[in-house]
């Protein structure tokens, strides 16, 4: 909750994983890896969670997705420790999730009897969730004085890169993002397109919101595979993007 100034800090129920990922942070300041290095890490943290699933191993599975979830914390953590935010590094991290969460619910499909379509459509519903997350959140983090910048309500330029990065690079990245992401912001944002002019969100209503946080989601997950309701997981997220349009009409009617 770094990202915000104090008066807008509220309890983020996706965020769980803040705490170890200040502490992993913390051993690793003084050190040679770099924030990218940790975005790897958590990468690979999802993917022998994926591994576990195939082999029906699923309380390894839940615990090395929450422990990517933790990591996943942490590159923030010591780019703001360093003092070396990058875009570079933030598209890098939002391209891994999406292409994890991918490989998460494909892994699900594969070990059940879930159909593929309903597989994917629960892919674009846990996006969505996401996306609507993020788009309210981005709008308080850029409106919060002293808060975080780096993610930009409407991505639809590519960023000057910032000192320590390649233009380059950055470049790349920002594609990808565009092509992963772009719909899906397009979606949301054409749901409430008039949410950026708000002058902040109350702390219930992003605590409320944090339901769709990517960490809540993988919380989520980690909980139903080891208590063997993995038949039930695309079921859950098809219906989950469901309180989409209720959190949206809250935000309407309630927040101007």
């Amino acid at each position: 909750m770094s990202k915000l100034a104090a008066q807008d800090k509220f309890l983020d129920l996706s965020d769980y994983g803040r705490s170890f990922g200040r502490f992993f942070a913390l051993q690793l300041k003084d050190s040679r890896f770099t924030p990218i290095h940790v975005t790897l890490l958590f990468g690979l943290s999802g993917l022998i969670a994926i591994y576990c699933i195939l082999v029906h191993q699923y309380l390894w599975a839940g615990f090395f997705i929450l422990l990517k979830s933790g990591i996943d914390a942490a590159d923030g953590e010591l780019a703001r420790l360093k003092n070396t935010p990058s875009y570079s590094g933030r598209y890098l991290d939002s391209v891994f999730d999406i292409i994890l969460n991918f490989m998460f619910l494909m892994a699900i499909c594969y070990v059940s009897e879930t159909s593929i379509w309903f597989t994917l459509l629960a892919f674009i519903g846990l996006q969505l969730q996401g996306t609507l997350y993020n788009y309210y959140y981005v709008i308080l983090r850029n409106k919060s004085v002293g808060g975080d910048s780096t993610s930009k309500i409407f991505e639809y330029k590519t960023p000057k890169a910032l000192p320590g990065e390649s233009q380059k690079s950055v470049n790349i990245l920002f594609s990808i993002y565009q092509i992963v992401y772009g719909t899906f912001d397009k979606i949301i944002h054409a749901l409430d397109a008039e949410a950026y002019k708000v002058k902040t969100f109350p702390n219930w209503f992003m605590t409320l919101l944090s339901l769709y946080g990517l960490g809540f989601q993988l919380l989520i997950i980690a909980v139903m595979l080891p208590l063997g309701w993995i038949e039930l997981i695309v079921p859950f997220f098809i219906a989950y993007t469901i309180l989409i349009f209720a959190l949206i009409g809250i935000r309407k009617v309630c927040i101007k």
